[in-house]
């Protein structure tokens, strides 16, 4: 079993390049995780933001199968707690399914891709941007996998 973060996207702030270069370090002391960067679209003139959301969700459709346990992140999805997080990622850890992530562009996630999510998971009620969600989710898997194996970070 593996953990696959699929982004649209280059990370452009440095800061959160470090971040969450710090953070993958540390995980891959616990499970192997994948990086999946795929180019988002631009909204021009001729396409609106849900054609831009259609034309995302078609590529990272390709990146998926049904093997994976797809986990959305969404503002409106489920809102857990750090403990809650590594019960849930530590049940997923046991089976056969590739965890896959999946963080959307500037526009969010199409519904195509929130209709194939096993979950929509939410971090916070505030809105984050896509690039920071990036760093939100390395330090909270690796926070969950430092209460999984009972180490001191979370506490």
């Amino acid at each position: 079993m593996k953990i696959k973060i699929i982004c649209l996207g280059k990370t452009k702030e440095r800061f959160v390049k470090i971040g969450i270069d710090k953070y993958v370090n540390r995980i891959s002391k616990y499970i192997n995780l994948e990086w999946k960067i795929v180019a988002d679209t631009k909204l021009t003139s001729t396409n609106t933001i849900k054609l831009v959301k259609d034309q995302e969700a078609d590529t990272i459709i390709k990146y998926i199968s049904e093997d994976n346990y797809l986990v959305a992140l969404d503002e409106k999805g489920k809102i857990a707690s750090s403990k809650g997080f590594a019960k849930f990622l530590k049940r997923k850890m046991l089976g056969s399914k590739d965890i896959i992530f999946i963080i959307g562009g500037v526009y969010g996630l199409s519904k195509k891709v929130l209709e194939l999510a096993d979950l929509k998971l939410s971090f916070s009620q505030f809105t984050f941007t896509h690039q920071m969600i990036r760093l939100l989710l390395s330090e909270q898997l690796y926070r969950a996998l430092t209460i999984i194996h009972g180490r001191s970070y979370h506490y």
